[in-house]
């Protein structure tokens, strides 16, 4: 979902505006071009967290700095770091590349049926938590890296997966109204679902809602060809899950830097 530590209760998030009421990856700066999904189901019994204003406060990168720019990892007179070395500093399992967009939907897919844990945790909290670009998004949103534990997490995953196959201009974050308007500011943002892109959902009012209704994020597996698409989503129902979802219900996609 959004994201915006929305389950957490912060007095300075309180007012908030609507754009982050809802339901409800990618490095901000990082080196190298960084890296950079529920149909409605009529018979399925759960459907996207929903997420509050109040509970949200995290993520996307410091503002006016790209999701994925260049930035120096180290300190002026440190050695430099190998790039490996770099990337892993940042949260990148392996640095940031071209990847094939059907690696993305392989890692997506293989964390279908993890839940949250106690408190609502999952490793994808953990991870984000653990990077730099973590401090510059609460920082940015007013809040601390430790309210991201148990916030919605729906972008957190998207992150993750990103990273963990150094997916190229995937975007990082963990707020979806930020992540949108990093890809559409990159030029990568569009109506068409592709295979590997990410979708950023308003469930009421879908596009017309524009990407500051956004509150929820996946991944696409296909367009189905019949007004719906295939997706990979965390945050769903508490957790990853595979789900059919109307395409008008999309606000938009962003779209990668894939090979092929």
């Amino acid at each position: 979902m959004t994201g915006r530590f929305d389950r957490l209760s912060i007095a300075s998030l309180s007012s908030l505006s609507a754009e982050d009421r809802a339901v409800g990856v990618a490095v901000g700066a990082v080196l190298v071009g960084a890296l950079g999904l529920a149909v409605f189901n009529p018979l399925a019994s759960d459907s996207a967290t929903a997420e509050t204003p109040a509970r949200a406060a995290s993520v996307a990168h410091v503002a006016g700095e790209p999701a994925h720019a260049e930035r120096s990892a180290h300190k002026a007179g440190a050695p430099a770091l190998s790039q490996a070395a770099e990337a892993r500093r940042e949260g990148f399992k392996v640095p940031p590349h071209r990847v094939k967009a059907k690696e993305v939907i392989k890692m997506a897919e293989s964390q279908v049926g993890i839940r949250e844990g106690k408190g609502g945790n999952t490793k994808f909290h953990k991870w984000y938590m653990s990077t730099p670009h973590a401090a510059e998004t609460a920082k940015r949103d007013g809040g601390a890296v430790r309210e991201y534990k148990g916030a919605s997490w729906c972008n957190m995953f998207v992150s993750w997966v990103g990273a963990q196959v150094g997916a190229k201009d995937m975007g990082w974050d963990a707020y979806t109204v930020q992540h949108a308007t990093w890809f559409k500011k990159e030029g990568r943002w569009g109506q068409k679902a592709k295979p590997g892109s990410v979708v950023f959902f308003d469930f009421k009012n879908g596009r017309s809602g524009g990407i500051d209704g956004i509150e929820h994020v996946g991944f696409v597996v296909k367009d189905n060809g019949n007004g719906t698409i295939s997706t990979v989503e965390g945050n769903t129902g508490d957790a990853v899950k595979q789900k059919i979802r109307k395409k008008s219900q999309v606000v938009g996609y962003g779209y990668p830097d894939y090979s092929g």
